[in-house]
């Protein structure tokens, strides 16, 4: 087991190891039954916390073949709500006779508490291995990679004075000289404020589209309800408002009012909260809406997620409504697909 490197910037932490396993048998029936779910552990240590990637020589499918696995436990306790992780590999040829074989992972994970896992995340079936030459002697040799991602909102842009003092201008309503009537619900809020926060504001109060509301009031589309609030409270902070897994959709409706009113600060930090949430079922709504409404980052993540994982998780995505209305609404975006997934396999 070597150390080659590792990684340490604002937003993530990573760590890369190879990770030469020897005594592997070659066939399933070397191996006793009890032999058969144990492991082969590396302890790591990323950024304050404790890892453990464990190999299992033995991982049976559904179909009746077996892969050797690869795991992600976390062995410490998260400091705040959670810890987002992923584990990729490569297999690597330590005689160098062959290239690397395409990068493979698994999707990012919240850890909590010890004994927390990710997925295993097959390598390939005994057959495989020994038709590709990465097995030899009994022996596989793997490139592994932690990345640890850090809060994006750690980062400050307001001092933490302004942000109270406009909240709670907000929450007072004191000088409000401008109400929104969404779907029955007003929200009162301050023209000056708006405007030095959103060009479209700006626009509709002080540029050419002032005068076609009613003074005072701005009416609002339907679909922006049920995001009203918080995206009038975050034109006075640059904090993201808290998002459960419940709120997924929100999430959603937030990054589509933030991109029609100008909300930059917000649009990143949704975009990057739907980036670290994404699964094999709303990746392609995810890049969809990366699509349209131009998050470049969002849909970095979302075509790795799609081209650079296992075959599996690629069928999971392929099967899901979200990819059927991707594909008949988005073609484009499947062609960028194909090519990413081409260059991977060239690699």
């Amino acid at each position: 087991m070597n150390d080659l490197s590792s990684t340490i910037l604002n937003e993530w932490a990573q760590y890369l190891r190879v990770l030469k396993i020897d005594g592997c048998p070659s066939f399933p029936s070397e191996l006793s039954s009890s032999q058969q779910s144990k492991y082969i552990a590396s302890r790591w240590e990323i950024d304050g916390y404790e890892w453990e990637i464990r190999f299992k020589p033995i991982q049976f499918r559904d179909d009746g073949h077996c892969d050797m696995a690869l795991q992600l436990v976390f062995l410490s306790q998260a400091q705040g709500d959670s810890v987002m992780a992923n584990l990729s590999y490569r297999l690597v040829d330590p005689d160098e006779n062959r290239q690397p074989s395409a990068k493979q992972f698994c999707p990012p994970k919240s850890f909590r508490r010890p004994s927390d896992s990710s997925e295993k995340l097959p390598i390939m079936t005994r057959f495989e291995a020994h038709k590709s030459g990465y097995f030899k002697n009994s022996s596989v040799t793997v490139e592994c990679i932690v990345k640890v991602f850090k809060d994006p909102e750690e980062i400050p842009v307001l001092s933490f004075g302004l942000q109270k003092d406009l909240r709670e201008l907000l929450r007072s309503k004191a000088g409000a000289d401008v109400t929104f009537v969404v779907s029955g619900e007003s929200f009162a809020a301050h023209k000056n404020v708006l405007a030095a926060r959103s060009p479209v504001f700006m626009a509709e109060f002080y540029g050419k589209m002032k005068g076609r509301t009613h003074p005072g009031v701005s009416r609002s589309r339907k679909w922006m309800q049920p995001c009203s609030r918080p995206c009038f409270s975050s034109s006075t902070r640059t904090r993201c408002p808290n998002l459960t897994r419940r709120r997924k959709k929100m999430a959603q409706r937030l990054l589509v009012a933030a991109d029609r009113y100008g909300l930059d600060r917000l649009k990143l930090i949704i975009a990057r909260r739907i980036a670290l949430s994404i699964n094999s079922d709303t990746v392609a709504t995810a890049l969809a809406l990366a699509e349209q409404h131009d998050c470049a980052q969002l849909k970095a993540k979302c075509v790795e997620f799609i081209t650079g994982g296992s075959a599996a998780n690629l069928h999971s995505v392929l099967a899901t409504e979200g990819f059927k209305r991707l594909e008949a609404s988005n073609p484009s975006v499947l062609t960028e697909l194909l090519k990413t997934a081409f260059k991977r396999i060239k690699k």
